[in-house]
């Protein structure tokens, strides 16, 4: 494991993922859709909106604390749902749920977790939500909403950006599969990375926790992830369907994958009470907007009605900042806390939130901000590129 201490941001611990993890795993977690452009910009779109500091105040307490999701956190962050975190370190979702409670944030699980939301419930006791897609197996849907219930989860989360999987060239290029298998095309990418190797041997267990029970669609054989997205998730799920699960569930419930001001609007009405502004990461659509972009014609648009979360591109301290100067109510991100993960199991995850965190109090006070109430319009100057 390298020296976290020597790691200092988010593409520290990128590089020190890379290093760790055998080809097909690295770039399953760092690609995105066809030429990549929609990964790129969601980052690159927050240049666009320089800060505008403003000085000679009492800042000698800082005040990062929000509610959200019915929760109250230390810090606007939000952990996002990803999926299999088995793939890059043997801790899994487990080291990054415990991680997320040490610091105040809110921890999201995926369906396509490879830890129950039980055994993660067991182990987490801040805030947490679960989030879900709507399955073929409609019953498979509503019973995850009553597991949830039962488990004390704070929220839930509808992913609703993937009617069908994006076109992941990088995938199809270093022949990921799921579960990873040692094959001769794969012998020597993981023979250089002893360190995962030798604990893929130890457990090989990667099954999709949440899942199995019902549809082990992975069973005993080994499947691209397309191919499980394309057979399992339902394309004929519509606004009726969202708002079922959100009167089941009765409480704080994003709607994920948001990236227009009237799908906004659409889902306040369903019921919702936030949306998670997101283009999957760049992982689905090629080309979409950037999250950071739609926050302002989202929040003129439905008001105060709505939780606006800007899931996508965070890499930064600053970041949050911005977000929530545009209007957003916090912010999420995954790779940052994967390449963590990645890196160096719950120490690495347990970094990279400390590095964020304390980015955003620093950025805060750099820019006049006592507390997130006082980060409004006039911190960002938005320019036009």
């Amino acid at each position: 494991m390298p020296n976290l201490q020597k790691l200092h941001n988010v593409s520290d611990f990128r590089a020190a993922a890379r290093r760790a993890l055998p080809t097909p795993m690295f770039h399953y977690l760092d690609g995105g859709a066809d030429d990549e452009w929609t990964l790129a910009n969601s980052t690159d779109a927050f240049s666009k909106y320089p800060l505008v500091p403003e000085y000679l105040k009492d800042l000698r307490t800082v005040e990062t604390r929000v509610r959200v999701l019915g929760a109250d956190l230390s810090t606007p962050v939000i952990l996002s749902p990803t999926g299999m975190n088995r793939l890059f370190h043997h801790e899994k979702e487990i080291a990054v749920a415990k991680a997320a409670a040490r610091h105040g944030l809110m921890y999201s699980l995926s369906t396509l977790g490879t830890t129950s939301m039980e055994d993660v419930a067991g182990v987490c006791d801040g805030p947490k939500m679960f989030q879900i897609y709507i399955h073929k197996d409609r019953g498979l849907t509503m019973e995850f909403v009553e597991r949830a219930k039962a488990a004390g989860y704070t929220a839930l989360c509808l992913t609703v950006d993937m009617p069908t999987a994006g076109n992941r060239e990088r995938d199809k290029r270093t022949g990921f599969i799921m579960p990873p298998k040692l094959t001769p095309a794969s012998f020597f990418s993981f023979a250089a990375h002893p360190g995962w190797t030798m604990n893929l041997l130890r457990d090989s267990d990667f099954r999709l926790a949440n899942v199995a029970h019902r549809q082990d669609a992975l069973g005993e054989s080994a499947m691209g992830v397309i191919a499980y997205v394309n057979s399992q998730f339902d394309a004929s799920v519509t606004w009726d369907d969202a708002a079922k699960v959100i009167e089941a569930w009765g409480g704080p419930f994003a709607i994920k994958g948001i990236l227009s001001a009237a799908d906004a609007k659409r889902a306040r009405d369903a019921g919702a009470t936030a949306v998670m502004i997101s283009n999957h990461g760049g992982r689905q659509l090629d080309g979409a907007v950037a999250p950071i972009d739609c926050v302002a014609p989202m929040r003129d648009a439905v008001g105060g009605d709505l939780e606006l979360i800007v899931d996508g591109g965070v890499r930064r301290g600053s970041h949050v900042v911005k977000a929530l100067a545009a209007g957003a109510t916090a912010v999420s991100f995954g790779r940052p806390y994967l390449y963590g993960l990645a890196a160096g199991g719950e120490a690495g995850v347990d970094r990279v939130l400390s590095l964020m965190t304390e980015e955003v109090r620093r950025s805060m006070i750099l820019t006049g901000a006592r507390s997130v109430d006082e980060i409004g319009p006039h911190v960002i100057a938005v320019q036009q590129k």
